[in-house]
């Protein structure tokens, strides 16, 4: 059944698409958006890396409610879910681990010290996002250490459209969700309110939760040097039935906390653009191990990060050269890491050269990193990029990075785990060779890549009885294909929109002289994603979406989404179907997802 509707939605896919040649109306290119996660300002027409972008009407338009869920329509993101709406989710890029992924918002890297397990917990809600930047490959000479296999940059909405959004959200498992944004704007300053609470009885034991975000953004001077002011605030209070330890241990909770408070602004002189800015994020984590008696076992967390940063710009008859500057002080104030702190100051330069007018170019670059624990670090890296036609643009780049162990990897300790103060930072080569044609409203890319990893953690134990410690051991070398394809069109005088994506990931793991070893490589082997997005008129538009995820060992999964929106003047209904097919699945720790469920809403826009 299942592969008869997936083969059904190809099918229908495919004979839409050739309908555009007979439409041919398509006229606006896809490739000219700026990405902003560079020094060096460009339209991703011009890019010499794997990136793929998400805008606001994709956004609104998926189905989905939440960024964690939004990802998952992404070949080559794997997000690992424990339960839904987002409550609890790790993001890998490319088999890389949570560790070695890096979020940015606006820019602002928000890694955290104790861990990237609480990487997602700083998320944004869907309706202040204006676009997602998604980059895959080695980004540590483009933004430093845990952008080891790829970065996510979220790009925030300065205003509304409109003045203000109600929503309000019902569905299984007793689901209740009630959002308010509001917007105003003048010639000189604006302002971008939201806020949203998202709760469940659960869809099996201990399994509820109540989620918070507050998110707050001005604008002012705006006619001269704007200044940009971010402040967000996430809670998520939710029960942890078998989230990290045996399936068993089912009375778990966890309670997380994530802040951000940011200043920037975008100064620009003759032949320079300046982009300075400071901000400070706190994190914050409490785990008991038996929800009803925490005595027995909780851990409680808080992170803080104070950083300070300045991109700079140059343009000359050389070429573009971006510099930058990044420096950080890192704390934890926890009962079992204890009290820590790190400062770390990083330095960045590249130059784009250009030649044979315009059609080749040659981006080196550098970032220096000094960590008060953990001494220097060296990024270089290139991009190459030809333009065989203004079309079509093959692309190479290769980089070094690393990773520095994370406060729970150097000292955290428990009856069964031990961290290890000498640990090393984990390290990696990577080289890609792609490609990406761009026609009209049409775009197809594809890339191969490699990456030669060495000095990964891995915790081992020397017998049965003994504890897990964490050590430098294993050496993983990860190759792997992609392919995406995607097309905007118009039919009957209605916007549709097709996207096709494809990962192959195969790990090469070195194996290591131990009985006992807890590292295990998981990547989805085989990544299938397929969204269509099909517009009736103004009012009515169906969207569909289908994955399918294959780990080593482990059967594919096939899940089939679904959502259906109708507008009435400034009403707008929706419907949301998940796992339609009541597949058995689960993407971490064996914590199975819900079987078939849904949402009813309505937004109210003024």
């Amino acid at each position: 059944m299942k592969k008869y509707c997936f083969s059904y939605f190809l099918f229908f896919a495919v004979a839409i698409y050739a309908q555009q040649a007979k439409d041919s109306i398509a006229t606006n290119r896809l490739n000219e958006v700026v990405v902003a996660s560079s020094r060096i300002d460009l339209p991703l027409s011009e890019n010499s890396r794997s990136i793929q972008i998400i805008s606001a009407e994709t956004i609104r338009l998926s189905g989905v409610t939440n960024l964690a869920d939004l990802l998952q329509q992404v070949s080559g993101v794997d997000i690992r879910r424990r339960g839904v709406e987002g409550t609890q989710a790790d993001l890998y890029i490319r088999g890389g681990s949570f560790d070695q992924t890096l979020l940015l918002i606006d820019g602002i890297k928000l890694e955290d010290a104790q861990t990237g397990h609480h990487t997602l917990n700083f998320v944004l809600p869907l309706e202040v996002i204006e676009r997602i930047e998604i980059l895959k490959g080695p980004a540590a000479r483009v933004f430093g250490q845990n952008a080891f296999t790829g970065a996510i940059n979220i790009v925030t909405k300065s205003a509304l459209s409109t003045t203000a959004v109600l929503a309000a959200r019902v569905g299984s498992f007793k689901q209740r969700n009630g959002e308010a944004t509001f917007g105003t704007s003048n010639e000189n300053s604006s302002l971008l309110a939201h806020y949203s609470i998202k709760s469940s009885d659960g869809y099996r034991y201990n399994t509820d939760f109540t989620n918070r975000n507050v998110f707050l953004k001005g604008q002012l001077n705006k006619s001269k040097t704007p200044v940009d002011i971010i402040a967000s605030f996430s809670e998520r209070k939710f029960g942890a039935n078998g989230f990290y330890a045996l399936p068993i241990h089912v009375d778990q909770y966890e309670e997380t906390q994530a802040s951000l408070v940011a200043f920037s602004t975008k100064i620009q002189k003759e032949k320079w653009v300046f982009k300075p800015r400071v901000y400070w994020r706190r994190g914050q984590d409490m785990y008991v191990f038996v929800r009803n008696n925490p005595a027995l076992y909780r851990n409680l967390h808080i992170t803080h990060k104070l950083g300070a940063s300045l991109d700079a710009s140059y343009f000359s008859s050389l070429g573009t050269t971006g510099v930058g500057i990044d420096l950080a002080r890192v704390s934890i104030d926890s009962n079992n890491l204890g009290e820590r702190e790190r400062f770390v100051t990083t330095l960045f330069a590249e130059h784009r050269f250009q030649f044979f007018t315009n059609r080749l170019d040659i981006t080196p670059g550098l970032s220096v990193s000094n960590y008060t624990d953990f001494g220097t670090q060296f990024f270089p890296g290139v991009d190459i990029g030809f333009a065989i036609n203004p079309a079509f643009r093959l692309y190479a780049n290769a980089g070094y990075t690393y990773r520095i162990p994370t406060f729970t990897d150097l000292y955290y300790s428990d009856s069964t785990t031990l961290g290890n103060e000498n640990l090393k930072a984990e390290e990696a080569i990577t080289e890609e060779i792609g490609f990406r044609w761009t026609k009209n409203r049409s775009q197809i890319s594809m890339a191969v890549f490699n990456r030669s990893a060495r000095n990964l953690i891995d915790y081992i134990r020397p017998s049965a009885e003994g504890r897990f410690e964490a050590s430098n051991i294993r050496k993983v070398n990860t190759h792997g294909f992609e392919f995406e394809a995607k097309t905007q069109f118009i039919l009957g005088n209605n916007p549709q929109l097709f996207t096709l994506g494809y990962t192959y990931l195969n790990d090469d793991v070195d194996q290591i002289n131990v009985d006992f070893s807890r590292y295990s490589i998981n990547s989805l082997r085989h990544h299938l994603t397929f969204n269509q997005i099909s517009n009736f008129n103004k009012n009515l538009s169906l969207t569909w979406n289908y994955k399918l995820g294959q780990r080593p060992e482990r059967d594919a999964y096939h899940v089939f989404d679904a959502s259906i929106r109708y507008r009435i003047k400034a009403v707008e209904l929706n419907l949301s179907f998940f796992n339609i097919f009541d597949e058995v699945y689960s993407e971490s720790n064996l914590v199975p997802l819900p079987l078939s469920n849904g949402t009813f809403g309505l937004v109210f826009a003024f």
